[in-house]
């Protein structure tokens, strides 16, 4: 609707479909969209095998797609490609922000409780070295099986740790789970601080502002940020029933407004990688995600901010969940070129 609904002279068309967190059935679906149905770029890919999967397909078809639900550093690392970008955060930016704004604001030692896989042995390496980066020192930690019930005895021994700040490298349910609990602990309430290491709005609006108070988290979009994320929640609100947009759904928006301006100055969508060449020359710029770009490795620059869950009394209303209390620059934010692996950066 705002880039007015068709581009090039023809109708901007949108397909979906549920990969269910396959890759296989990902890269099905994918394949039939780009050989047979006329799909130009897929976005979103949510889960990092699914993303992976994907855009080593849209490589091979010669067409795009644009990470926006995956967190792998991979996806601009080792496995990028000249036919992809990734749009709204990785687990590096978010161990980064973290990690760095905490221990600069006095959180200093760190316990760690990790969900036992990849993702949260992954985001605990990022964030501990962050934190050693920037000062601070790592008490510990303890690891727990996925979709643990009962996470008493691991907030035990972060209690135990006497460290500052109880860090929580896991997600989705065991994350919500561990944060309840140690709101009955009283955790927050004697004095140590909780950081989340991958937490979403929708995390702490079903936690709710009696469990999640106090909670750190970093995040590259909030609604409530400045005039223009508002006017932007404000669009978004009256088309969902008055929720207000995640940042993934703010990086869908921000990301598929970009590549419709590049298909439009590039004057056709043919070729894929030519596409993302002219999304990488061009600068962005929306009402969700601001100013920023795109780095040759396609990695989408922007800040990451840091923001404290607020109390009930705190909040003024259902969406008034965040006080943000820290900043880091998107040329901060981000792994260094030279460190993530790309070949891309090596060319350039």
């Amino acid at each position: 609707e705002d880039f007015g609904g068709e581009v090039l002279g023809g109708k901007i068309e949108i397909v979906s479909a549920d990969h269910q967190n396959k890759p296989d059935l990902a890269v099905s679906i994918a394949r039939k969209w780009y050989d047979t149905d006329g799909v130009d770029m897929i976005t979103e890919l949510t889960t990092s095998s699914v993303a992976l999967a994907v855009q080593e397909l849209a490589k091979q078809e010669k067409k795009i797609d644009m990470v926006v639900g995956a967190g792998s550093s991979r996806i601009t690392g080792d496995a990028c490609s000249p036919n992809h970008i990734q749009w709204v955060l990785d687990n590096y930016s978010l161990a980064k922000s973290t990690g760095s704004q905490v221990v600069k604001s006095g959180g200093d030692s760190w316990f760690f409780i990790t969900a036992d896989y990849a993702f949260g042995h992954d985001m605990e390496r990022e964030a501990g070295q962050v934190v050693k980066t920037a000062g601070g020192t790592v008490l510990g930690g303890v690891r727990h099986p996925l979709n643990t019930a009962d996470l008493s005895s691991f907030l035990m021994q972060a209690q135990g740790s006497g460290a500052k700040v109880i860090a929580l490298a896991n997600a989705g349910s065991d994350f919500t789970s561990t944060v309840k609990q140690a709101n009955e602990f009283g955790i927050v309430q004697k004095g140590q601080r909780l950081a989340g290491l991958a937490v979403y709005l929708t995390d702490v609006k079903s936690l709710g502002l009696e469990s999640g108070q106090g909670l750190y988290l970093s995040e590259p979009f909030y609604w409530d940020l400045d005039e223009n994320t508002r006017a932007f929640a404000k669009k978004f609100a009256a088309m969902r029933g008055g929720a207000m947009p995640t940042a993934y759904q703010a990086g869908v928006y921000s990301g598929t407004l970009h590549y419709l301006k590049a298909v439009a100055a590039l004057g056709s969508d043919a070729d894929g990688r030519a596409v993302v060449a002219k999304m990488k020359e061009l600068p962005t710029e929306d009402l969700a995600y601001g100013k920023g770009y795109v780095r040759i490795d396609g990695r989408k620059i922007h800040p990451m901010y840091l923001f404290r869950v607020k109390s009930p009394a705190e909040s003024k209303g259902p969406w008034d969940l965040y006080e943000k209390v820290g900043v880091t620059p998107g040329d901060q934010a981000f792994k260094p070129l030279a460190e993530g692996g790309c070949v891309l950066a090596r060319q350039n």
